[in-house]
């Protein structure tokens, strides 16, 4: 469903993405686990569309990010780790909005706003101004816009930033769904390492814009040769290890690597 080959992207002589290549197939929560810039987010807005790569390919369902910008977007919904929302409309307005950049018809997008409004325990504030939701509400407000168009395709950066404890079991189990139930893929960037174990079929963890390890926990800790151990001493090994085998480099400081 993605595929990313070689992917590189520099900023100046800074590289924040080297030679990454990974999959993401359908029905397949794969997790993407690193230190702060490492090239996460850059990589997931690279697979979004949202910036270009320097060299590589990624396709969404076979489109090339690139050259068949429309067809791969049009498959893929993004979720940053900040909700971005116009605040001076309703909720529904909101979703309204977004259903009409994607051609949806008027009905579609009533039927399908007012059911994920109730789902995410929006529906009482439909008609109220985003401008006076908690930061929480406005995350799962983005949630519903993300899953209006249905995607085959979700890419998450950080999702249960700002949500209370019910609303990141409701965000977790919309995860695992659209997965299993819908046969999607879904991309997670996490920092919380108890999410990444429960919901993620495979974890790729990432440092100094490579790949450090990917697959299933039993294949991380058979990588980082600790058998038995947790996801967190995976990944401070992996990431140790792969900090001191590369040389010092001064990252950019306009927030282009994530």
């Amino acid at each position: 469903m993605i595929v990313v080959e070689d992917l590189h992207k520099t900023y100046g002589d800074f590289a924040a993405v080297q030679g990454i290549s990974f999959r993401a197939r359908p029905g397949e929560v794969l997790g993407f686990l690193g230190p702060n810039g490492a090239g996460k987010t850059t990589t997931m807005r690279i697979i979004t569309g949202l910036i270009r790569a320097s060299s590589g390919r990624v396709t969404v369902g076979g489109h090339d990010v690139q050259r068949e910008a429309l067809e791969a977007k049009a498959l893929c919904s993004y979720i940053p780790d900040r909700p971005f929302v116009y605040e001076k409309l309703a909720a529904f307005e909101f979703l309204e909005f977004v259903g009409g950049l994607h051609r949806m018809g008027s009905k579609q997008i009533a039927d399908r706003a007012e059911s994920l409004l109730t789902q995410f325990e929006l529906g009482p504030w439909a008609d109220a101004l985003i401008e006076g939701f908690s930061h929480g509400m406005k995350q799962r407000l983005v949630f519903c816009a993300a899953l209006l168009t249905e995607p085959a395709v979700l890419v998450v950066d950080e999702p249960m930033v700002g949500l209370d404890p019910r609303g990141a079991i409701l965000v977790k189990d919309v995860l695992r769904d659209h997965a299993k139930k819908r046969q999607g893929a879904v991309l997670l960037s996490t920092h919380t390492m108890d999410v990444a174990e429960e919901v993620c079929d495979r974890i790729a963890i990432i440092s100094r814009g490579k790949i450090a390890a990917i697959g299933t926990m039993e294949e991380l800790r058979s990588a980082a040769d600790q058998p038995g151990s947790s996801l967190e001493q995976i990944f401070l090994r992996l990431t140790e290890e792969a900090t001191q085998a590369a040389s010092p480099e001064v990252e950019p400081t306009d927030g282009a690597n994530g």
